[in-house]
């Protein structure tokens, strides 16, 4: 199997989300290691020389006036993640836990975090070995790093609290004791500073936000290929797609959107069949599709260079850097997740607008006024229903984003005697936007079935690329020869195209 050699500088999501799936281990490079046990020496000479510095021999947060003995550092660290191991809610999904462990290994890996090595050897074992401590989802506020997520995180490296180890392709529930043995690691003992350095930091809303933008890539470009079966399945016109047309407004994500539309929409017989049609101008939202995708576009390739940038920081505090005429032991914020925040919920409102636009071809599809087929695309109007209650559910799934859509940063809630003022509720908001992208994906998923129904009720072929698509739609969805329960194939539907089955076919 091919291995991530984690450095704390090259990390990407691709690497992260293979690791996840175990289609990659992951190990600690040679240099990391030489900067961790130099941040690691750092530590021991500040608890060697008596000096009193934050984090390493003081408590946390508002507390981080007392001073603590040299013979509690130990319970000390084992004291603060037990504490702060009180999060509630639905477990994470295991896969998401382990993105989590691989972006706590890789910021540790930077070698500024003062921890030992081994203690992240044994993180990484764990991931290599499928353990995925058992970790309530609701309790970091995006500041002061995930203190609740990662805590629990790092009682599973004590042997502490329950894990799930993957068996056969299945999650079971251990102990985390047991699971360690059985993986031949032994659990940790932290020592001054190390329970610190697993628990401040990013980790739980990059991994949240990984997947979001692994999913909203596919997306994107998901929706630029539903809007061209959309058009075929409505005889609308291709020339808002024409290149000049967005070469006279030059924004990058308007640009990709509309050449991948014209590319599906390549070799359509229906435009050609359809060239004295009476119809001026379609919609806005076929008319106006590149100038909406477009943004969304943008927007995830901002993100992406946001969050590649964050899984390869070290994002805890304090931190230890090591230079030629000595050490420093500096106290910052590094922990703070505004930009992940910020950019999560600016995710959550493109999914909101690419579902409503997404919705709005749906509805004119289904009407005769603009598709000239039978209303609902029913076999026999009245006697059945077709696929009217399928815009229904496109139709609630909007009203479910539109809540989805308000932002999770302005819930600023001071906290720890008000020491932490400002939190970015990053970690809610990054969740909230990776469930916001499923929904989205179910959106256009109906669409594309609505879409595909009407398209072979149109003699003329469609652009090449879109009888691709209806292809690997109807390997998915059968035709509708009378009313049925639709459930199972629009959710089939979505999930393959969460799981790349619309990329595959286009290589």
């Amino acid at each position: 199997m091919e291995t991530v050699v984690i450095d704390g500088d090259n990390l990407t999501l691709e690497m992260v989300k293979a690791v996840s799936l175990g289609s990659m281990e992951v190990s600690l490079s040679s240099d990391s290691r030489e900067r961790m046990q130099a941040s690691r020496k750092a530590v021991e000479d500040i608890l060697d020389s008596g000096e009193v510095v934050y984090g390493i021999n003081t408590g946390f947060g508002a507390l981080s006036s007392v001073r603590i003995e040299d013979s509690q550092l130990e319970e000390l660290q084992s004291n603060l993640v037990r504490s702060h191991a009180c999060g509630i809610g639905e477990t994470m999904d295991p896969d998401i836990v382990l993105m989590m462990m691989t972006i706590r290994a890789n910021s540790l890996a930077k070698g500024v975090s003062g921890i030992r090595p081994s203690v992240v050897d044994t993180l990484l074992g764990m991931v290599n070995s499928r353990i995925a401590p058992s970790i309530p989802r609701i309790g970091s506020l995006g500041a002061s790093g995930d203190l609740a997520p990662l805590s629990h995180m790092t009682m599973g490296m004590m042997g502490e609290g329950e894990c799930l180890v993957q068996v056969a392709g299945k999650w079971v529930s251990k102990d985390s004791r047991t699971a360690l043995e059985e993986a031949g690691l032994e659990p940790v003992k932290l020592q001054a500073k190390e329970g610190l350095s697993l628990i401040n930091g990013t980790s739980q809303m990059c991994a949240y936000l990984t997947q979001t933008v692994l999913n909203m890539e596919i997306l994107c470009l998901t929706a630029d290929a539903s809007i061209a079966c959309s058009v075929e399945a409505i005889r609308g016109s291709h020339k808002p797609f024409d290149r000049r047309v967005h070469d006279s407004r030059p924004q990058v994500g308007q640009s990709i959107s509309a050449a991948r539309i014209s590319a599906f929409l390549s070799q359509s017989n229906i435009e050609i069949s359809d060239e004295n049609c009476e119809r001026v101008q379609d919609s806005y939202s076929f008319r106006c599709a590149p100038q909406v995708h477009g943004p969304v576009v943008d927007l995830i390739r901002e993100t992406r260079r946001i969050l590649e940038i964050e899984i390869n920081s070290a994002t805890d505090n304090p931190l230890v850097f090591v230079e030629d005429n000595g050490a420093s032991i500096i106290s910052g914020g590094n922990f703070h997740g505004q930009n992940l925040a910020l950019a999560s919920d600016a995710i959550a409102v493109a999914c909101h607008e690419l579902a409503s636009i997404s919705e709005r071809r749906i509805n004119q599809i289904l009407d005769p006024n603009w598709s000239g087929q039978k209303a609902f695309l029913a076999g026999n109007e009245g006697l059945e229903s077709g696929l009217m209650i399928v815009q229904y559910v496109a139709a609630a799934i909007i009203s479910e984003l539109h809540i989805l859509s308000s932002p999770a940063t302005i819930s600023n809630v001071p906290v720890s005697m008000g020491k932490e003022d400002h939190v970015s509720m990053g970690a809610t908001g990054a969740h909230r936007s990776l469930q916001s992208s499923i929904l989205l994906s179910q959106v256009l998923a109906n669409e594309f079935i609505c879409s595909t129904e009407a398209l072979e009720a149109i003699e003329e072929l469609p652009g090449i690329g879109v009888r691709k698509l209806v292809s690997w739609v109807r390997s998915h969805v059968d035709r509708l020869d009378g009313d049925r329960s639709m459930t199972s194939e629009c959710e089939q539907l979505s999930e393959s195209i969460l799981d790349g089955g619309l990329t595959e076919i286009f290589g």
